[in-house]
């Protein structure tokens, strides 16, 4: 998802000095890859215990009006994540997040089912080493992503509406297709939403409360890169069961 919501009402522009912006950038992102680091893991715990139980698993695998039901509402929290409760305080978005979290450990533990266990590791090390190395390029680059961020931002509607096409069609080549622009559209935009991140720090935030909705926000942003990334690497480098 694309990184383009700005609380613009809580935040200022500081006249800081060079050792005050670099402090309050690392505070600020200190936040922000904690909330995301500390979502991942949850995440990751929540679909390897569905994986383990028997029940749960062939639950969601045998009933798919639970399993779409989990889906629409995973989506829903995350689009009224962005949209409304950054509205509401600091610690509802929170709440919102960790519940979001563990609806994705749930609708993603199904991977385990398709692919090999050593193939979902390689997979995920391989998408870290991609996200921290494109995150770092968005953090130090003096380039403008904007550019950048709207291009990638279209080609996931793009990917969108092709994979819900392709749900109807079964096409092998436009599942490929997709495969790697989806890989594009999210290394771009973890670069992207980092930068993003990063101006969000510079700026400054009027009070800690709007500081921590905005490190939700950043978290959130970084969660669904990665997240995604994960996914589309999955389909490229996953050992089929």
């Amino acid at each position: 998802m694309n990184f383009n919501e700005q609380i613009d009402s809580e935040y200022v522009i500081q006249d800081w000095d060079a050792q005050e912006v670099k402090k309050a950038q690392a505070a600020f992102l200190t936040k922000v890859y904690a909330w995301m680091s500390g979502a991942l893991v949850l995440t990751a715990v929540t679909a390897f215990f569905v994986m383990s139980s028997e029940v749960l698993m062939m639950t969601l695998l045998t009933n798919s009006i639970l399993y779409w039901g989990l889906v629409i509402a995973e989506l829903a929290l995350v689009f009224a994540l962005v949209s409304v409760l950054q509205r509401l305080g600091s610690k509802v978005m929170m709440l919102a997040f960790i519940v979001y979290s563990i609806l994705t450990g749930v609708t993603t533990s199904v991977i385990f089912f398709a692919y090999t266990t050593g193939s979902i590791a390689s997979t995920f090390f391989v998408t870290a080493g991609t996200f921290g190395a494109m995150s770092l390029y968005g953090y130090f680059t003096k380039r403008d992503l904007t550019t950048v961020g709207n291009i990638a931002f279209m080609g996931l509607i793009g990917v969108i509406i092709a994979s819900i096409a392709n749900l109807f069609m079964g096409s092998t080549i436009l599942y490929w297709v997709t495969t790697y622009i989806g890989v594009l559209v999210f290394v771009a935009l973890t670069a992207y939403d980092t930068q993003k991140i990063k101006q969000m720090a510079i700026a400054g935030f009027v009070d800690e409360e709007s500081s921590n909705k905005g490190a939700i926000m950043g978290a959130l942003a970084l969660y669904l890169d990665f997240i995604n990334l994960f996914l589309f690497l999955l389909r490229i480098f996953g050992g089929r069961r």
